[in-house]
């Protein structure tokens, strides 16, 4: 370890710098020579790392989602390019290309912070030897090494001597207890961020070699690290522990606030989202409404998470909008109090009983309604036949020549009555005229 921390020495001057001015906050707080201002040094020196690596955080947060997402295809093309190596990988890199995703991301995070970690063994691993470094000259090294935090000194290891713990004014069952506890909490803390990453914000319904990877790491880091953790000094348990708590929170606040799709994080993330809208009847929050915008445009693709939020915005009388907005569904409203309004009104069902009871009653007025419609046929066929019989009354003769007009009608009609009706047989050519 003494040999990885030297390879880092360059940097290891900034570092002590930082941790003489926070030094000198504190100390004018708790005290120069205490364990609180030297604690709340290195603390602060891990705070202001992790916000410039922000950035990189966000970085890996992306990657491991496009990793994810692209797990099925990299299976697909293993699958399809078993056989030749060469030409698996080359369409491999071809993937990361167009998706614009890099396997290296996700490890940027510890990449960046690791020179500051070992930068801040060698000064610690420094101060526990008395050796003056970076800015740490002989005063500030005497007042470092009489910190102790809860009885342990600063630069004091589990594996060390009896002899060299006490030559830094401590027992050698105080730094042990200490340091066995802060290694507990750290592999803890460090098993807890792994398992909150794989049981909320990965997607369930993707069985992917990625998800059985995570999974395993979940139970080796904390392994690792509680191995490692025997030989660090107290400063830097405080510093790893630390870390270990700054990225659980930040990935517990990027869980509730940007979940990963199809996760139990995502339908935790969209139920709080319906009730919202519920309540205030509007997306509020610029993101909230990307979120929903984002959503609406997957159309078809929406997962069950998704699915499920539309059909309870829908029940709540909402619909949302192309831009990520909501509007109040009247429409959708006034059918469903349409529809619950018929369903009360339909009939009971009846028992047998009482459709024979009611029997009768339907036949005898079934037989009145026959009656009363034969007796209005009778009496329209009667009025037509009245109307009838007065359109055909022929009309009085009149006098003089009108009579004479009467009576050649009648011998025309008496003798075209004498004709033969129909069509007549043609006569024979040879029959007489």
């Amino acid at each position: 370890m003494d040999t990885i921390a030297s390879l880092f020495s360059f940097i290891t001057w900034p570092v002590s710098w930082v941790i003489v001015q926070f030094h000198k906050m504190y100390g004018a707080i708790f005290g120069p020579d205490t364990g609180w201002a030297w604690g709340l040094s290195i603390v602060s020196l891990v705070v202001l790392i992790r916000i410039c690596l922000i950035p990189l955080f966000v970085k890996q947060i992306k990657s491991t989602r496009n990793m994810q997402a692209l797990q099925p295809k990299m299976k697909a093309i293993q699958e399809r390019y078993k056989s030749d190596k060469q030409r698996q990988s080359e369409e491999m890199m071809k993937l990361y290309k167009e998706t614009g995703t890099n396997p290296l991301s996700s490890c940027l995070p510890i990449l960046a912070q690791s020179p500051f970690f070992f930068a801040l063994y060698h000064v610690l691993a420094a101060i526990a030897n008395g050796k003056e470094i970076g800015v740490i000259d002989g005063p500030l090294l005497a007042s470092a090494r009489q910190a102790h935090i809860f009885g342990a000194p600063l630069a004091a290891k589990f594996t060390d001597s009896a002899e060299k713990v006490a030559s830094l004014n401590a027992s050698l069952t105080d730094v042990r207890v200490v340091t066995a506890i802060m290694i507990i909490m750290m592999s803890a803390s460090q098993f807890f961020t792994q398992r909150q990453l794989m049981m909320k914000n990965v997607d369930l319904s993707v069985k992917t070699p990625y998800m059985q990877q995570q999974k395993m790491l979940m139970y080796i880091f904390p392994l690792i690290f509680a191995g490692m953790g025997i030989n660090f000094p107290v400063g830097v348990l405080v510093y790893w522990l630390t870390t270990n708590v700054w990225t659980m929170g930040q990935q517990m606040y990027v869980i509730n606030q940007n979940p990963t799709p199809g996760s139990k994080a995502q339908d935790a993330y969209l139920q709080r989202l319906l009730k919202s809208i519920s309540q205030h009847g509007e997306v509020r929050g610029r993101r909230r409404k990307t979120i929903v915008k984002v959503i609406v445009a997957k159309g078809g693709d929406r997962n069950e998470n998704e699915r499920r939020f539309f059909t309870g915005l829908s029940k709540a009388g909402f619909a949302a909008q192309a831009d990520g907005t909501v509007i109040k569904g009247d429409t959708l409203v006034a059918e469903a109090e349409g529809g619950a309004a018929a369903k009360r009104q339909q009939p009971k069902r009846q028992t047998k009983a009482q459709r024979q009871a009611t029997a009768p009653q339907a036949s005898l007025a079934k037989d009145t309604e026959a009656e009363e419609s034969a007796e209005t046929t009778e009496e329209s066929v009667s009025d037509t036949e009245a109307k009838t019989s007065l359109e055909k009354k022929p009309e009085t003769p009149a006098k003089g020549g009108t009579q004479g007009q009467a009576s050649g009608r009648s011998r025309a009609s008496s003798g075209g009555n004498r004709q033969r009706k129909g069509p007549q047989r043609p006569k024979h050519p040879s029959s007489k005229k």
